[in-house]
């Protein structure tokens, strides 16, 4: 069995906030439990006003990139 350290971004549409959607990811259960994901870290950033042309919802963007650039 192996592990594996993801670092993952989450829009968050619904206004759950880092520590619901820590305990979501970390709660659901996968079937034939195929996996079982415990998140032990994370950064919030502020992405601004959500919309279709944003970049975070285009394909070709690099979401790490613009995350260190361009939020605060």
């Amino acid at each position: 069995m192996k592990a594996y350290i993801l670092q993952v971004v989450v829009i968050d549409h619904d206004g759950l906030g880092f520590e619901r959607i820590a305990e979501v990811i970390s709660e659901t259960r996968y079937p034939n439990h195929c996996i079982s994901p415990e998140v032990v870290g994370v950064e919030e950033r502020d992405i601004g006003e959500w919309g279709d042309s944003h970049p975070l919802n285009q394909g070709g963007t690099d979401t790490l990139a613009w995350l260190r650039q361009n939020s605060g």
